[in-house]
C-alpha cells in the first residue's frame, strides 16, 4: 500500500482518512509496542471535517506521545487553535517499531485526529524543548513526507515552523525549517497561521516571497535563509547579515501583554496510555522575578505575567469537570514567588482536598514562606517535597546570583516532615564556574543535614536525593560565553559525591555525561554543526533522550569523521566581544545587560579563587 493512493488528487477531504486508518489499525498497530498511542480519538481531542475549516496545522512534539502529552504548551494552543476556525491535530515521534513498520508499508506518519499525512497539512508546527531531540525533528519530518531541506520544497508545501526554547539558537536546525518563532506562542501562532494560508495558491509568489513578506510583517519571525554567518579562519563568527532588506536585521521576542486574559485549557485531551504526568496543568505566572545567571527560561520570558486567583481556580474545577484527574500541579518557573500565594494555595487546598484531588507545587523557591506550606496542603495526600538549592555553599550562589537561605530550606524540611512528608528530593548542578571541591561537599552535606531533621523529627532518616545535573551554558544567559566542563571533570565530580555519602537514606543520582556533553554542542553550535546532525540521524540516530536508543559513539564518531570540533563549540571559553551564533535573536534586557552580568561574575570568581 502506498501513501499516494490514500486519497484522490493528493488533497484530504474525508474527516478521517479511513484507508489508511483502517490499515494501520488492522495490520500495523497489532505488532508494535503500546498501539493506543498511535490510535488517537482521546476523551477531549478534536477531529474535524477539513471541508469545514479555513486551515490545518499539525502540532508536532518530536519526543514520544508519552512524554508530548505531558506537555502543557502543546494542550494549550492545541486547544486555541481547535477554538478558532482552524482543524489542529497532533503528531508524536513513533517508537523505532512503528517508524519501521511505517517505511516497510510506505505509509506516512499522520496527524492523529483525522490520520492526515503531515505533508497534507497547511503548517507543521514543532515545539523545540530539548536541543537531544533534534533527530527527532527530521524523523517526522522525512515520515511525514515533506522535503528535508527548507529550500527545497516548493511555493504551496507544508510551512514547518518551530518555536519553544530551541528557537533561542535556531542555527543548528535552521536548514529544516522555513520560519521560527521566538517568543510566546499564543498569538504568533495563529498570526502566522493565517498569513500563510492568505497567500496559499498565489501564483505570483514563491515560496521566499511568502517567507519575506511574513517575517517582514512582525519582529519576532526568523526565516534563516534570509541570514548568513561569516567566518574567520579560525572558525569564529564575523558577521551574521541579511540577504534581504525586507526583513528585520535582529529577532525580537512575542510578548503576551495580559496572560490573565489568554484562555487556558480547560477540557485538556486524556491520553489513553500512561504519561510522564497525569494531572492536569495550570500556569499560574509566566516569567520569573529571578534573575540567576545558569538560567535560560527566567531571561527569553520576561517580563513577569501572572493570572488571577479566581481565573486559576475556574480554570481548574473547569478542567477537573472535563477529565477528573485527581492531582492538579500549579505550573511556573517559582510557583512560590506568585504574588497572591498563600491565597492561591490555601484558596486551591478549600476546593479540591474535600474532592481528593492533591495539589501539586513542582517549582518552589526556598524562602521563609517554604515552612507554611506543609500546613496549608496539610489535608492533601503527601508526596515528596522537591526543592532546587542547585548550589549549597553561599558565595557559590552569590556568584549564580540565587539568594537562598539555608536554615529557610532546613524549616520547611522540618515542618513538612512534622506534618507527614517523609522525602525530599533536592536538584543540584555540578560544573558550574569557578566550582570547587567545597562545592561539591556542600552537595552532600546538605542532603545529610536534612536526613538527619528528619530523624530528629520523626525517629528515623528521612530519605533525600540529591539529583546533579551537569550545567550547560545556554544562550541568552550571563554564562553563554563560559565553557562548558570536560568529560574528565564530570566522572571525576560524579565519583567524588558519591564516595562523600556516610548516610544510607541519601542518594546521589548523577544526569548521563554523554548525553549532557551532546547537549553541550547542539545548544551551542551554528548550522556548520547540522551537517553532523543530518548524518548521524541518516546513521540511525532515534530518540536520544531516552537511555535505551541514545548511542553516544555514533554520534562522537560522526562529528570527528566530519572534522566537527566539539569542545570549540561546548567547551571552549568565548571573549565577551565575540559574536555568538545567537546574536541576532534578541532578548528582552539585551546583550549588554548579559555583557555585565558575566563581567560581575569573572569579578566575583576571581574574589572566590582568592579566599581559598
Amino acid at each position: 500500500m502506498s501513501a499516494k493512493c490514500l486519497s484522490p488528487g493528493g488533497k484530504v477531504r474525508s474527516m478521517v482518512n479511513q484507508t489508511l486508518k483502517d490499515f494501520i489499525v488492522t495490520r500495523i498497530l497489532p505488532g508494535v509496542t503500546t498501539p493506543a498511542q498511535y490510535i488517537g480519538g482521546e476523551l477531549n481531542s478534536t477531529p474535524k471535517d477539513h471541508r469545514e475549516v479555513r486551515g490545518l496545522v499539525c502540532l508536532a512534539f518530536p519526543d514520544t506521545y508519552a512524554l508530548g502529552m505531558s506537555h502543557h504548551g502543546l494542550q494549550v494552543l492545541y486547544s486555541l487553535m481547535n477554538a478558532a476556525d482552524w482543524a489542529c491535530e497532533r503528531a508524536f515521534t513513533p517508537l523505532p517499531d512503528f517508524e519501521k513498520a511505517l517505511r516497510e508499508h510506505d505509509l506516512p506518519l499522520y496527524g492523529l485526529e483525522t490520520f492526515t499525512p503531515l505533508n497534507r497539512f497547511d503548517v507543521l508546527g514543532f515545539s523545540l524543548q530539548y536541543e537531544i531531540c533534534y533527530t527527532n525533528v527530521l524523523t517526522m519530518l522525512d515520515l511525514g513526507g515533506i522535503t528535508l531541506h527548507a529550500v527545497d520544497r516548493g511555493p504551496d508545501e507544508t510551512l514547518v515552523i518551530a518555536g519553544g526554547p530551541g528557537a533561542q539558537n535556531p542555527e543548528l536546525i535552521a536548514p529544516y525549517i522555513d520560519l521560527f518563532v521566538v517568543g510566546d506562542g499564543e498569538p504568533s501562532l495563529p498570526i502566522v497561521c493565517e498569513l500563510w494560508k492568505s497567500m496559499q495558491g498565489d501564483p505570483n509568489l514563491s515560496r521566499e516571497d511568502k517567507l519575506a513578506k511574513i517575517a517582514g510583517s512582525v519582529n519576532w519571525a526568523y526565516v534563516p535563509r534570509f541570514y548568513e554567518h561569516q567566518y574567520a579562519p579560525d572558525g569564529t563568527i564575523t558577521a551574521i547579515e541579511r540577504t534581504r532588506s525586507d526583513v528585520p536585521a535582529a529577532i525580537k521576542a512575542c510578548v503576551i501583554d495580559c496572560l490573565d486574559a489568554s484562555p487556558l485549557p480547560t477540557a485538556p485531551i486524556l491520553p489513553f496510555v500512561e504519561t510522564a504526568h497525569d494531572r492536569i496543568a495550570i500556569e499560574i505566572m509566566r516569567g520569573c522575578p529571578w534573575q540567576c545567571r545558569f538560567c535560560q527560561s527566567t531571561v527569553i520570558k520576561r517580563p513577569l505575567r501572572f493570572r488571577t486567583v479566581e481565573t486559576i481556580v475556574n480554570a481548574a474545577m473547569e478542567s477537573y469537570k472535563n477529565t477528573g484527574h485527581d492531582e492538579i500541579s500549579l505550573l511556573s518557573l517559582s510557583t512560590s514567588d506568585y504574588p497572591d500565594f498563600e491565597k492561591l494555595v490555601t484558596r486551591m487546598s478549600e476546593v479540591f482536598t474535600p474532592l481528593g484531588v492533591k495539589i501539586s507545587l513542582p517549582s518552589l523557591r526556598i524562602t521563609e514562606t517554604l515552612k507554611k506550606i506543609p500546613a496549608l496542603l496539610a489535608e492533601g495526600r503527601r508526596g515528596g517535597l522537591t526543592l532546587a538549592p542547585e548550589v549549597a555553599r553561599d558565595d557559590m550562589r552569590e556568584q549564580i546570583r540565587k539568594p537562598i537561605n539555608n536554615q529557610d530550606l532546613y524549616d520547611g524540611a522540618a515542618e513538612a516532615f512534622r506534618r507527614g512528608w517523609r522525602k525530599v528530593k533536592l536538584y543540584f548542578m555540578c560544573g558550574l564556574p569557578g566550582e570547587r571541591p567545597a562545592d561539591l561537599d556542600g552537595i552532600i552535606d546538605m542532603a545529610e543535614t536534612i536526613a538527619r531533621i528528619g530523624k530528629d523529627v520523626t525517629g528515623r532518616y528521612a530519605d533525600v536525593v540529591a539529583s546533579v545535573s551537569n550545567f550547560v551554558p545556554k544562550p541568552h544567559t550571563p554564562y553563554q560565553w563560559n565553557g562548558m566542563q570536560t568529560r574528565e571533570y564530570f566522572h571525576w565530580a560524579h565519583k567524588y559525591l558519591r564516595s562523600r555519602v556516610r548516610i544510607r537514606s541519601v542518594t546521589v543520582k548523577c544526569h548521563d555525561i554523554e548525553r549532557s556533553l551532546l547537549e553541550g554542542i547542539l545548544t551551542r553550535g551554528d548550522r556548520r554543526v547540522a551537517e553532523g546532525l543530518e548524518e548521524v540521524w541518516k546513521r540511525g540516530a532515534r530518540l536520544d533522550a531516552w537511555s535505551e536508543y541514545f548511542d553516544s559513539k555514533l554520534w562522537w564518531s560522526t562529528f570527528a569523521e566530519l572534522g566537527i570540533d566539539v569542545p570549540f563549540y561546548s567547551q571552549r571559553e568565548r571573549p565577551v566581544d565575540e559574536i555568538l551564533p545567537w546574536d541576532h535573536i534578541h532578548v528582552k534586557k539585551g546583550r549588554e545587560y548579559l555583557a555585565k552580568e558575566q563581567n560581575r561574575s569573572i569579578v566575583q570568581l576571581e574574589a572566590m579563587a582568592g579566599a581559598v
